[in-house]
């Protein structure tokens, strides 16, 4: 059973992504992650490290803390 958070957090980093017009691969090279890792964290699939959050972060020019607004347990 995926955990909410897993899945809340995917969902916020797929609404950044898309709002910032990227695809997954884009949003990758930017963070320096594997273009899959992206799809996994999206799906829930990954439980995330806070180097590869802050990783995302920085890809999307935004704070760690901008992208857990809104994310519920």
């Amino acid at each position: 059973m995926k955990k909410n958070v897993l899945k809340n957090f995917g969902q916020k980093i797929r609404e950044l992504r898309i709002k910032e017009n990227l695809s997954q691969e884009a949003l990758a090279e930017r963070a320096f992650v594997h273009r899959t890792y992206i799809g996994m964290i999206e799906r829930a699939e990954k439980n995330i490290t806070l180097s590869n959050i802050e990783k995302l972060a920085k890809a999307l020019n935004i704070s760690i803390s901008e992208l857990f607004i809104g994310i519920e347990e």
